[in-house]
C-alpha cells in the first residue's frame, strides 16, 4: 500500500530538474524589458541594434536581456555577415507567449 502511494505521488510530481527549468522559465518571463524584446522579436528577427532602436534603451542593456533569454532558450540568434540575428527560439515560445498575452486580456476584458 505504502508502494501503491509513492507510485501515485511519483506520477503527481515533476521531475525535480523539469521543476527548476519551468521556474526558470518564468523567472525569464518575470521582466518587462524581457517581455518587451520578446514582444519585438515575436513580430519578427531583429538585430541587437534594431531592439535597442524599437526599445530606447542601450544596446549592453538589450544584450544583457537577450543573454538571459537565450539561457531559457527563449531566444536564439545566427549570424548573416556580420550581423547577429535574434529570434524567438521556436513555435513553442510563440505559443507560451501568445497564450499568455491572451489570458492577461481576458482578465482585463480586453477586445
Amino acid at each position: 500500500m505504502v508502494e501503491d502511494s509513492k507510485k501515485l505521488n511519483d506520477q503527481i510530481m515533476l521531475d525535480e530538474v523539469i521543476e527548476l527549468d519551468v521556474a526558470n522559465l518564468f523567472k525569464a518571463l518575470s521582466s518587462p524589458t524581457r517581455i518587451k524584446i520578446l514582444y519585438a522579436l515575436k513580430q519578427k528577427a531583429l538585430t541587437v541594434t534594431e531592439i535597442s532602436e524599437q526599445l530606447n534603451m542601450s544596446q549592453s542593456s538589450i544584450s544583457h536581456q537577450l543573454k538571459e533569454l537565450k539561457m531559457a532558450r527563449l531566444a536564439t540568434s545566427h549570424k548573416e555577415g556580420r550581423s547577429v540575428i535574434y529570434e524567438l527560439d521556436d513555435d513553442h515560445v510563440h505559443q507560451i507567449f501568445d497564450i499568455a498575452i491572451e489570458h492577461v486580456k481576458e482578465i482585463y476584458i480586453y477586445e
